[in-house]
């Protein structure tokens, strides 16, 4: 069920596995067993279910089986936005991990069906064919390798796989909660179609993914310290390599963050960090308010013309400063 380029990006890695107990992690888990790549797991309680505990347990109970590392996290209670909030602290978790452990690849069991939803939504949204071609198989991050292996697969083809070898998973009760907004969707539109439509929806992903590829230029991101650049002069692939760059630093940009960066030359995304687009080159860094500067790094600012909102990290960063005097000279 993996496929080949899956297997031999996996084999020789050092691989983590997002895991909950539930069936799609749990045939993931299985799939990498059957095909012998090396894992470990790692699992959040959020407890919030009295079942939680047995889902630990069980994943505890598979890793001794099995013989390979559990780790666990038991998070505090999440007052509000539980579903942003959960993330941030799930990927937290995943990526503390990976530094301390060294591992290469996350490994997550997103499947078609969750692909789907997330192109539904983005379509009610608003979105252009790069937003709604959506997860990929295999995305780079900071440090480290965000790896999709069931992307292919539907919901329904990972249960028969659970049920045909009798292995045992949870169900969470709050994947019927269409207060959710992805349960929504899920049971009222991507479901229904993807029992009716599943050859069509695959075929048309595949096509999307070609389009986009094709639509999109190939760009070379480099960086220094804490500044990433790269010379492209179509906002379209700049947006796409802004946000692949910043989801890479754990940061989401919105939609009326992309809005911005499509109508304007310099952003402030989040408080966090600042986007220039130039005629030549997009630069981000974090943002930093400019404080205290001398006459003659001002003077040197404004015949380079640098935006005002980047001077502040390249007030604090001398080598980023020097490279990008380069560059706009």
């Amino acid at each position: 069920m993996l496929q080949e380029t899956t297997k031999t990006l996996l084999q020789n890695s050092k691989n983590l596995l997002a895991f909950s107990a539930g069936g799609d992690s749990t045939a993931l888990l299985f799939l990498l067993l059957e095909n012998k790549i090396p894992f470990d797991i790692a699992i959040v309680n959020y407890g919030l279910r009295e079942q939680s505990k047995e889902e630990v347990a069980y994943a505890k109970q598979l890793a001794e089986e099995y013989n390979f590392v559990c780790h666990v996290k038991n998070a505090p209670k999440i007052e509000k936005n539980f579903e942003a909030e959960a993330r941030s602290l799930r990927y937290s978790f995943f990526e503390e991990l990976i530094d301390h452990n060294g591992y290469e690849n996350l490994l997550t069991a997103h499947h078609l069906g969750d692909r789907f939803e997330w192109f539904l939504m983005q379509f009610c949204k608003g979105a252009g064919c790069v937003e709604l071609s959506g997860m990929k198989n295999v995305e780079e991050r900071k440090n480290y390798t965000l790896v999709r292996p069931l992307l292919d697969l539907e919901k329904q083809e990972l249960l028969e796989y659970l049920n045909d070898r009798k292995i045992k998973y949870f169900e969470d009760e709050s994947n019927s909660d269409e207060r959710y907004t992805r349960n929504y969707f899920r049971h009222n539109f991507s479901q229904p179609l993807l029992e009716k439509y599943l050859g069509g929806i695959k075929k048309s992903f595949s096509y999307i993914d070609q389009d986009v590829a094709s639509l999109i230029k190939d760009v070379k991101l480099d960086s220094i310290n804490q500044l990433a650049y790269f010379q492209t002069n179509d906002k379209r692939t700049n947006l796409v390599y802004i946000d692949r760059y910043l989801k890479g630093q754990g940061h989401l940009i919105t939609a009326n963050d992309k809005k911005e960066l499509l109508e304007n030359e310099s952003v402030v995304i989040g408080r966090k960090y600042i986007v220039v687009q130039d005629e030549r080159y997009v630069f981000i860094a974090p943002y930093l308010e400019a404080k205290d500067m001398d006459k003659q790094l001002k003077e040197k600012f404004r015949l380079l013309k640098v935006p005002v909102k980047l001077r502040g990290y390249l007030a604090a960063d001398a080598e980023a400063l020097e490279l990008v005097s380069l560059l706009l000279q």
